[in-house]
């Protein structure tokens, strides 16, 4: 049968490169590629549904031009869902690994729909937190040339689109998970705009991470996404910052 000889066909490394973290590997497993971190299971182009709501439900109720914010590149489903978008007039997208940039020119660039040539969009290959905070690290070798510069020049986005990691309760990588604490939502929520919309991407629902977002956003909404094999991929979306008095 077909199909079952493509869910049994074995991966074929494709690529390795030496990442900021320990060891990435591209792999291709039939018409599908995946992202491996230090021999862990990062993200797959099996689906998408879940990272395309993520850019779609943010950018749904805004008008144009909106300004929408990308942490993390990944397969690059998010990105070409933005592009597709006609209200989005501008795309930034922090992404930490030279290595997943560079695919999307090659092994990746279908999956992100050839966006990196799209001038509305922007590449900063920088640690989102440090970008945020215009920290010297953003400018460590390999980095995008402007990647602090744009960050501490206080420009702000209508949408700010989050997946980094698996999402706030499971991080491959330990330092990631600063961006889903108070300290870290403090630095985003400083980069958005009034009619600001935070979209968050987890592999699994967060309560701690929700309690967290409804102290500080007036309106929290949570969209489940089924997925093949266990627990739903989980799209959080926040509006209405709230004042300090208020938090």
């Amino acid at each position: 049968m077909p199909g079952l000889a493509r869910e049994q066909e074995r991966p074929v490394v494709v690529e390795r490169a030496r990442g900021g973290d320990g060891e990435l590997v591209l792999r291709r497993c039939g018409e599908h590629h995946e992202i491996i971190s230090n021999g862990v299971f990062l993200m797959d182009t099996r689906d998408g549904r879940s990272e395309r709501l993520l850019v779609r439900a943010a950018v749904a109720d805004l008008r144009a031009p909106v300004r929408v914010l990308v942490g993390g590149l990944g397969v690059g489903f998010s990105l070409a869902e933005a592009v597709s978008l006609p209200q989005v007039a501008a795309v930034t997208v922090v992404e930490k690994e030279p290595a997943v940039i560079a695919w999307h020119r090659t092994h990746l660039r279908h999956c992100s729909a050839g966006a990196l040539e799209d001038p509305r969009v922007r590449v900063h290959c920088a640690d989102l937190l440090e970008w945020l905070s215009g920290s010297p690290g953003a400018q460590s070798p390999g980095r995008g040339p402007d990647a602090a510069g744009d960050a501490a020049a206080g420009e702000v986005f209508d949408a700010v689109c989050l997946d980094i990691d698996n999402g706030p309760d499971w991080t491959v990588t330990a330092s990631n998970a600063r961006l889903y604490g108070a300290a870290g939502l403090d630095l985003v929520a400083a980069r958005m705009s009034r009619r600001g919309v935070l979209a968050v991407w987890s592999a699994a629902a967060a309560p701690a991470f929700e309690k967290l977002l409804r102290g500080r956003f007036a309106d929290v909404r949570v969209r489940r996404v089924p997925v093949p094999r266990g627990e739903p991929d989980v799209v959080y979306l926040a509006r209405g910052l709230r004042d300090a008095a208020e938090a």
